[in-house]
């Protein structure tokens, strides 16, 4: 049976409960479409979690700020209903913006989590968070999963959604994939298409740099040299930096003594791209 695209919410929710009624568990993977190997990889990854995988297409306005790239973020609807039936997708859910917000956006009931939005990215996206925790919500209440796969590379994205899972008691388990890499270690994203060639390669620093930055850390560098040494390089290599820390898994300041679990995330301008990246390691 080919996969389903589905844009009524009724079909959808019919869709489920067969699927439900059967006793077949269900996974889900959010995605925003433009897809490549890496949205392939997380599909492939809830397929073997799950009897049934559901992914989702909605370029979320609520997420975008006013000087982000809402209106050029890349449109491919078709090519993602192939990559996705491809890698054994059952469903994809491709609502409207009025199915996903019926009082239009702005009489949208927001989510705000608290804490670990207000740092790293959301103190350069004001509102991201927000809009990315009332989209994800409201596609957990339509689809209903018992388990969402979601990347690694959106590190910060990944923390929020534990935490609205947790906080509000999502019957959900989440399951983090790891990041899919081109050769030369960018990790891949929808926006690199919008570098240019010698941008591709450059952009390569960056895996580089948080490598120095685990190498440094498990050196016993202070924080807040290895912070600094990494905005140089960024910088000296032709990025215009936001950020490049050191964090706890919940993204707060760590604290020393080994055992510790520590992600190095960067943020960095190339051109007129904004990637991001980061690293987990433990100090041994």
């Amino acid at each position: 049976m080919s996969m389903q695209a589905i844009s009524s919410l009724d079909l959808l929710r019919g869709t489920v409960r067969d699927w439900r009624q059967a006793g077949e568990r269900i996974a889900f993977v959010p995605t925003m479409g433009n897809l490549h190997a890496g949205h392939v990889s997380l599909v492939e990854l809830a397929r073997k979690q799950a009897d049934r995988v559901v992914a989702s297409i909605f370029v979320n306005p609520t997420q975008f700020g006013p000087n982000e790239d809402f209106a050029r973020y890349p449109r491919t609807p078709e090519a993602d209903i192939a990559a996705l039936d491809g890698a054994g997708c059952d469903a994809v859910w491709m609502p409207d913006v009025a199915t996903m917000y019926p009082f239009g956006v702005e009489g949208t009931v927001r989510m705000r989590v608290p804490g670990v939005t207000e740092v790293l990215e959301g103190a350069h996206r004001a509102g991201h968070f927000d809009g990315v925790a009332t989209v994800v919500a409201r596609l957990f209440n339509q689809v209903q999963p018992d388990v969402a796969v979601f990347g690694r590379k959106d590190y910060q994205q990944l923390a929020v959604i534990r935490y609205m899972v947790r906080e509000l008691a999502f019957p959900i388990g989440i399951i983090a994939a790891p990041t899919k890499r081109e050769a030369n270690g960018l990790a891949m994203s929808s926006r690199n298409q919008y570098l240019t060639p010698q941008e591709r390669e450059v952009a390569a620093t960056i895996h580089r740099v948080l490598h120095a930055m685990r190498a440094a850390t498990l050196a016993g560098t202070p924080r807040e040299r290895v912070e600094a040494d990494a905005m140089a390089a960024l910088t000296g290599a032709g990025f215009v930096p936001d950020y490049a820390a050191v964090r706890s898994p919940e993204l707060g300041l760590p604290e020393g003594g080994a055992g510790q679990d520590r992600v190095a995330l960067v943020a960095a301008r190339l051109g007129r791209t904004r990637l991001i990246d980061n690293l987990e390691f433990t100090i041994p």
